[in-house]
Order: C-alpha cells, then sequence, then structure tokens
C-alpha cells in the first residue's frame, strides 16, 4: 500500500492560493471544506464531509458541500471514487493509484501503481486516448480469520 506518512496541514493562505490558481472562488466554505480533505491523503463520503466541517459549529449545507466537492473533482484537486452505485468517496490523493475496498467495512485503501501490474489494455474506441486506468479491488473479510482493522483513508 501506498505510504500514508503525514505532511503538515496546509495552511489557510495555502488553500486560498491552490484554489485561486485552480480558478475557484475561495469562500469560507471552500476553504474548510480544502483544508478538511487535503489534510493528508484519505477517502471522504460527501456526508462525513458534511459532518466534520459543521462539527463546531453550522458552517456548510448539505448542498454547498457537494458542488463544493464537484468543482473541487472537475478542477483536479480530488478524485470521485465511485465504490459502488450508491456510494462515492473522494479522494485527496490526485496521483496515480489503485485501492482496495472492503465491502465488509466499506474502507477504501490506497494501492500503489507499482502494486498491480496490467500488460495489455483493450483497443480504445476511434478518437480516443486513454486518460488514466483505475482498478478497484473488492475484498471481504475472510471467514472466522481475524482481520487487520483497515482505517478509512
Amino acid at each position: 500500500m501506498l505510504d500514508q506518512s503525514d505532511n503538515p496541514p496546509m495552511s489557510r493562505d495555502e488553500v486560498v492560493a491552490l484554489l485561486r490558481a485552480r480558478g475557484i472562488n475561495p469562500t469560507q466554505q471552500r476553504i474548510e471544506i480544502a483544508q478538511l480533505l487535503l489534510a493528508r491523503p484519505q477517502h471522504l463520503s460527501a456526508e462525513q464531509i458534511l459532518a466534520l466541517v459543521n462539527k463546531e459549529r453550522p458552517l456548510a449545507s448539505k448542498a454547498t458541500v457537494y458542488n463544493t466537492l464537484r468543482t473541487f473533482a472537475e478542477q483536479g484537486l480530488i478524485n470521485e471514487v465511485i465504490v459502488d452505485p450508491t456510494r462515492v468517496l473522494y479522494d485527496s490523493n490526485t496521483g496515480a493509484h489503485h485501492h482496495f475496498y472492503n465491502l465488509d467495512t466499506g474502507t477504501l485503501m490506497d494501492v500503489g501503481v507499482d502494486q498491480l501490474s496490467i500488460s495489455a489494455l483493450p483497443s480504445l474506441p476511434e478518437g480516443t486516448v486513454a486518460a488514466g486506468i483505475e482498478v478497484i479491488i473488492r475484498v471481504r473479510n475472510a471467514p472466522g480469520a481475524q482481520t487487520e482493522s483497515m482505517q478509512a483513508v
């Protein structure tokens, strides 16, 4: 799995500069959401982000969180990982990597591209180029086995 070492969180000024560099107006809500998401490599649902950003005081509505996440994904600040048709997680790691998704716990873990070998791709539709490859390896806890606790990152 990828190294999940913590980097110091981005300062407010760094977040504002990053948002502006991506053409995103740095509102208070967007700054708070960006600071939360970009603090470390992690995978969070919109509901988790909503709860965390409003933990101390009401700051953002559900619509604001969803709209902000869509904007951040469109501008390449985060990636959307659709783990099943009803669940989307937002990934602060925008570098090339894959994932393990535990169906029993709902956790998502990064897997480095060097840990997976893809020997060939199918022929691409005419007039297209590959924009990336994302593999999600779905796992379940083995029956009766003690499983290592997977952190939801």
